[in-house]
C-alpha cells in the first residue's frame, strides 16, 4: 500500500492504517530503535509507541509524501527518550559512544538564545551532508542518524567495516571543518 494511501486511512480514522503502518515499516522502526536501546523488548515498546504517536499526530500532519521520515523522526524521539530515562537510573547507553565521536565536530549549547543558532547549525549541517558524496552520505546517516553499528553499515553497503570506520572518520573532519569555516567555535 502506498504511503498516502496509508495516511488517508489515519485522517479517516480507520484503525486498519495501524496494522498497513506495521506491515510497511514496522520492521524498520524497530530496527532504529533497537539500534539505540540495544534492548529487542523495549524497542518492540518504542514502536507501539510510535504507532500511538502517529495516531494522535495525523491529523493534523498530513505526511503524504514522507510518512517514513515522519515516523523515523518519532521512533527516534521515543528511543532517545528511552535512553535518557535509562541514564537516569543510571544504566547504559549506546548513545553514548556515538555522542563522543560527534562531540568534537559539534558546537556545545550554551545559552537559551542558541535556538536559534540550532537551527542555522541544522541548516549548516544539512549543507555539509548535501557536499558528500552519496555513499559518504548515506554511510554517516546510517552511523548518525539511524545508529547502525559499523559491521551493519559495511554488510548493507558490501563495504570493509575499515572502509566505513575511515569513510565516518573523514567526514567528521569535514563537519568540524565546514563548521569552522561558517564561525561555529568547537
Amino acid at each position: 500500500m502506498e504511503d498516502h494511501q496509508i495516511v488517508e486511512l489515519y485522517l479517516a480514522r480507520d484503525e486498519s492504517a495501524l496494522a498497513r503502518t506495521a506491515e510497511k515499516y514496522g520492521g524498520a522502526l524497530r530496527a532504529l530503535a533497537r539500534n539505540l536501546l540495544e534492548d529487542p523488548q523495549a524497542a518492540e515498546e518504542c514502536e507501539n509507541d510510535v504507532y500511538l504517536a502517529a495516531w494522535n499526530a495525523i491529523p493534523p500532519h498530513e505526511p503524504r509524501d514522507y510518512l517514513f521520515p515522519f515516523l523515523a523522526r518519532i521512533a527516534r524521539h521515543t528511543a532517545l527518550d528511552r535512553c535518557r530515562e535509562r541514564s537516569r537510573r543510571k544504566r547504559s547507553a549506546p548513545l553514548l559512544q556515538l555522542t563522543r565521536e560527534l562531540e568534537q565536530c559539534l558546537p556545545a549549547p550554551d545559552n537559551a538564545a542558541g535556538h536559534l543558532e540550532d537551527l542555522a547549525l541544522g541548516e549548516a549541517v544539512n549543507r555539509f551532508l548535501g557536499s558528500l558524496s552519496e555513499e559518504n552520505r548515506n554511510i554517516f546517516l546510517r552511523r548518525y542518524w539511524y545508529m547502525d553499528p559499523v559491521a551493519a553499515i559495511a554488510e548493507r553497503y558490501a563495504l570493509t567495516q575499515s572502509k566505513v570506520k575511515v569513510s565516518l572518520y573523514r567526514s567528521r573532519n569535514r563537519l568540524r571543518e565546514s563548521l569552522r569555516q561558517e564561525g561555529y567555535d568547537l
